[in-house]
């Protein structure tokens, strides 16, 4: 890696740091079922009728077709192997996914937090650009994708209205008290501790389409991005503005890039002695990783934002503590009012899981056993082939379960998000 001149692509490094994602938002959830719920009707598997009703949120109708097209979409095809068992089970899954965002967009109609027109057109018109391609291609993914104009224009005004609608809500949170931080600090002062380590920025490009405005739907498509891209900034091109065009990730997206703080021990285990030698004794603050990593089946281009050379104990009186804790209890408290307030919603909305309760008046109607023509996956089993359906979206951000994290009070969330992150050199990205 000693050449910094030219980026080698997508496959010169690949190691995956196990459980440390960095990319989910509290809004995932709901911007990856957006993109992968509405267009056209079609049969779907097993013979099901596309425009039979699966659930209603208000009165709102929710067509299995959507169910079917988000299973699709986030299986990769693998839903042809499921047996029918396990296809009932992820249609629930989804389905229930589907519930939460019809809710939430409601309550955005409520609170006023819709976009405009001319706002959504806008948006749409960026994502085209960002996306590189040509109109004739553009319009050909969308189509390969069953997505219209239409269909399309809804997905982005719902998920432009529920960020609308969170950031609306987050603005309820006050920053805290002396005291708190004080105490917050006296009961954690493990965390802060400068370890050596590097503060690294990622434009992330997702092979997987996840509905986050990903331009990218396979690994082939993704390995020519990261090249280009990647080149792109080795030769000068402005990181943040880079990032802001093409990181397939809400947050590293509107954060320019800003991504998280590495101990050198983190550096190693996420990707390797080698590359960890190659950041903390060979590059500069503001160079860039001549290679592209993985994490979590993302390849990342990174920037080497600044290193931390040695050790260092850190005091209340340190410039970033303060700031440092005041956002980790903002942050904190924020995640659990989003969870609260979506709890509280899906408590007051009027749900008729009309999917679910075919299940539960006719339970023996579905058979375990796997058509004898198909291929046996990888993971053939409910739970994962539920977790497939579901994009693995890491739904405790916004999960139906929020009711009963509600009952932790905003200080205990606090101090579980702090010691969540091994260091305080992350500015404000330690919980990223």
């Amino acid at each position: 890696m000693s050449n910094i001149v030219k980026f080698k692509g997508a496959n010169s490094i690949v190691q995956n740091l196990k459980s440390r994602s960095a990319v989910v938002g509290l809004i995932a959830i709901f911007s990856v079922v957006l993109g992968a719920c509405s267009g056209g009707p079609g049969p779907g598997p097993g013979g099901s009728d596309p425009n039979e009703v699966a659930a209603r949120v208000n009165g709102t109708e929710i067509k299995l077709e959507e169910v079917e097209k988000a299973i699709k979409a986030q299986s990769q095809g693998e839903e042809t192997n499921f047996s029918p068992l396990e296809l009932a089970s992820a249609r629930l899954t989804v389905l229930q996914q589907l519930i939460q965002t019809e809710v939430m967009f409601q309550k955005a109609e409520k609170e006023q937090t819709v976009p405009t027109e001319d706002e959504v057109t806008a948006e749409m018109n960026k994502r085209k650009t960002s996306s590189g391609l040509s109109a004739e291609e553009f319009e050909k993914q969308m189509k390969a994708a069953g997505e219209s104009e239409q269909s399309w224009r809804l997905n982005v005004k719902k998920e432009m209205a529920l960020q609308k609608l969170q950031e609306k809500i987050a603005g309820k949170v006050e920053s805290p008290k002396d005291s708190e931080i004080e105490s917050f600090f006296t009961g954690n002062r493990e965390q802060f501790k400068n370890k050596r380590g590097a503060e690294l920025a990622a434009i992330v490009i997702d092979p997987v389409n996840a509905g986050q405005g990903d331009t990218t739907t396979n690994e082939a498509e993704a390995q020519l991005r990261a090249k280009e891209v990647g080149g792109r900034a080795l030769s000068g091109s402005d990181f943040a503005t880079l990032a802001r065009e093409f990181s397939e990730d809400l947050e590293t997206r509107s954060r320019g890039g800003d991504w998280r703080y590495f101990t050198e021990d983190e550096l190693k285990q996420a990707f390797g002695a080698g590359v960890a030698d190659f950041v903390m004794n060979k590059m500069q603050n503001g160079q860039i990783v001549p290679q592209a990593l993985t994490l979590d089946g993302k390849i990342l281009i990174v920037k080497l934002q600044r290193k931390q050379e040695r050790d260092e104990d850190l005091t209340l009186e340190s410039p970033q503590v303060r700031p440092r804790i005041t956002e980790l209890l903002i942050n904190a408290r924020k995640n659990l009012l989003w969870q609260s307030y979506i709890a509280l919603a899906i408590n007051e909305a009027k749900v008729e899981n009309i999917l679910a309760k075919k299940v539960v008046d006719n339970p023996n109607e579905l058979s375990g056993a796997r058509p004898a023509s198909a291929a046996t996956p990888a993971n053939a089993n409910t739970s994962a082939n539920t977790n497939t359906a579901a994009a693995n979206t890491n739904t405790a951000a916004v999960n139906t379960n929020a009711a009963s994290n509600s009952n932790s009070n905003a200080a205990n969330t606090s101090t579980t998000a702090a010691r969540s992150n091994t260091n305080a050199n992350s500015g404000g990205n330690a919980n990223r």
